[in-house]
């Protein structure tokens, strides 16, 4: 019987009689296996006749009867014993065959692609190019690869399988402990995701993998997150014992005092270290600007929306630009919740800033004025300047491998900048704003009016925001104890400054008399050489690998909300899509010739 809504048959449980089991697909539908020679038929057969047929075909004695399963066990084994199955083409993939298959599904999911593309191009491609320079003999061979988009699913879904089971054993399996970061966003279908990223120590290294993708369901609460983590964990044979931090993003979800994440989590395991991403603070920490300073960004945000929201001025503005020998030619749209931009906005509207006045000025535009006024021009030159500074810290702080104590000197460093730029600044030397500088000294190149300087209230606006900026880092960046000394320089440290009852002062000992570690340490990154030392110094090491292990922010969790815009588009809303992104994000490889083998064992019995 077809369904009105899906035009999908349905199994009864009479079809038994006829030979067949019955399995369900991600789809829903419904398709037969014949329980003799396994044949897995469409959901199309599922009806008396088509099976009565398959059954007379292929395991009748030349007439059909309603078969016993005692005696379905009989023919079955009949069936093995005379070799039928080669004989009626059921046989095993030849080898290179399936791992074509493998291999092709591989490169599919790394790049993101729908699954029907390997029937519908990949296939037909290398069809075409085997008959045109290698022949049809050649193209034969090819025409056997199965590329179907179940074929594709199924073999994306394995080498998942795969990925995950033995970035699991490499956890369990790990000498120190792991730390996560996760952040849960929104995809194209409005389902909630959560990804989680892990670090942990393999092979005098640390590494980083994508652990899971998971649907928030219903609410996303912490419970709910928590619950998703947790079930992950038993499912995988992992426990919260074996973590030592976790870094989320700044939401009340995650970090909410009593009833957070972070908190639901130090309730079942206190040793865990539980962090605000630091590019989220440092974000959050840029975001007050004074009064003039907040008016500039407005203007400048409404000048952009009215050119880029009409195709017309779109098109009018960039062929303005190709006349007057731009070097753009596109503005950028401002984004609140992207990190960095701000400061781009802010650079590409200065640098246009004279093709933007007359495009301005030709519309008529509320704001054409502005960008002929000295004081608008001079804010502008040093908020995109004081922005872009921040996004070189930003940036500094983004990508895989930071740990803690690189990004907190980064952000020292910065701190410290601040009050010295506005001395700087307080007389008249603008070396540390290149815009506002050029600004100063060649004001006419820029808006055509004649020499200037910075006026006494702009350069008090300037050091009244580098005051807020240096409380709002330290506000959301709070001074905290020093490292120690020895995790940076293990054979400069001198003993006597330490506590007697350290635990760690003996192997400390034992590692500065050793000229063969003295040696390493001199050729080899910092992590890296405190990931080898686990096996001969194993306190110290699990000590110095606490502040290398946690993660400082949510990058990778963000980047991975990137790639599932490419992966889950509209036109594939009701993918699943953890196995897909597994595959396009994780450096751990599938064993495809395993799985190779595996399959055709499986195949042969």
């Amino acid at each position: 019987m077809l369904t009105m809504s899906g035009k999908k048959r349905k199994w009864s449980d009479e079809y038994v009689k006829h030979g067949f089991t019955c399995i369900t697909e991600r789809d829903g539908s419904q398709r037969p296996i014949c329980m003799i020679c396994n044949a897995k038929l469409s959901n199309s057969s599922l009806a008396p006749a088509k099976l009565k047929e398959h059954f007379l075909k292929l395991h009748g004695d030349g007439e059909y009867k309603n078969t016993t399963l005692a005696e379905f066990k009989v023919k079955r084994a009949r069936f093995d014993e005379k070799a039928t199955l080669p004989a009626l083409g059921f046989v095993p993939i030849n080898k290179p065959i399936l791992t074509a298959s493998y291999e092709v599904a591989y490169l599919i999911a790394k790049q993101g692609k729908p699954h029907t593309i390997g029937e519908t191009l990949v296939k037909p491609a290398a069809l075409k190019m085997a008959n045109l320079i290698l022949g049809t003999a050649a193209e034969g061979k090819l025409s056997q690869i199965p590329l179907s988009n179940d074929t594709i699913s199924d073999r994306i879904e394995c080498m998942s399988k795969d990925i995950l089971a033995q970035v699991v054993a490499d956890l369990i399996s790990s000498p120190a402990k792991f730390s996560l970061q996760l952040d849960e966003t929104t995809d194209v279908s409005n389902l909630s995701q959560l990804a989680v990223f892990v670090r942990y120590v393999k092979d005098d290294m640390i590494k980083e993998e994508f652990l899971f993708c998971k649907p928030l369901t219903t609410t996303t609460k912490a419970a709910d997150v928590k619950k998703l983590v947790d079930d992950f964990f038993r499912d995988n044979n992992l426990s919260w014992d074996m973590v030592s931090a976790v870094c989320t993003d700044g939401a009340p979800v995650m970090l909410g005092r009593k009833s957070g994440f972070g908190a639901l989590v130090k309730a079942d395991a206190p040793h865990i270290i539980v962090t605000h991403c630091i590019l989220h603070r440092h974000a959050l920490a840029t975001k007050t600007l004074p009064p003039k300073m907040a008016e500039v960004l407005k203007i400048v945000v409404e000048c952009v929306n009215y050119v880029r929201n009409s195709a017309l001025r779109h098109r009018i503005f960039s062929e303005l630009c190709k006349e007057m020998g731009s070097e753009f030619e596109v503005l950028l749209y401002h984004s609140n919740v992207r990190w960095l931009s701000r400061g781009q906005v802010l650079n590409r509207d200065f640098a246009m800033c004279v093709e933007l006045a007359q495009l301005l000025q030709e519309h008529q535009h509320c704001h054409a004025d502005c960008f002929k006024d000295s004081e608008f021009i001079l804010i502008l030159a040093y908020m995109a300047d004081i922005f872009a500074a921040l996004n070189h810290l930003n940036q500094q702080m983004q990508g895989g491998g930071v740990n803690i104590m690189e990004a907190e000197e980064n952000l020292k460093a910065f701190q410290k900048k601040l009050p010295l730029w506005k001395r700087r600044a307080e007389n008249n030397n603008f070396a540390n704003f290149p815009l506002l500088d050029d600004c100063v000294s060649k004001i006419e190149d820029v808006c055509g009016l004649g020499d200037i300087s910075v006026p006494m209230e702009l350069k008090q606006t300037i050091a009244t925001h580098l005051d807020e900026l240096v409380k709002s880092l330290d506000g959301y960046f709070p001074t905290r104890a020093s490292y120690p000394a020895w995790v940076r320089q293990p054979f400069m440290f001198a003993i006597e400054t330490a506590d007697v009852n350290d635990e760690y002062l003996d192997e400390i000992i034992e590692l500065q008399q050793s000229q063969v570690q003295q040696q390493l340490f001199g050729t080899t990154t910092l992590s890296t050489f405190w990931c080898q030392q686990m096996e001969k110094y194993p306190v110290i090491a699990k000590k110095a690998l606490d502040f290398f292990v946690p993660f400082v922010t949510t990058y990778l969790c963000e980047q991975s909300f990137s790639r599932m815009l490419d992966i889950k588009t509209k036109k594939r809303n009701r993918l699943c899509c953890e196995n897909d992104m597994r595959l396009a994000l994780s450096k751990v490889k599938p064993r495809i010739s395993e799985l190779v083998s595996q399959r055709q064992q499986q195949k042969s019995h």
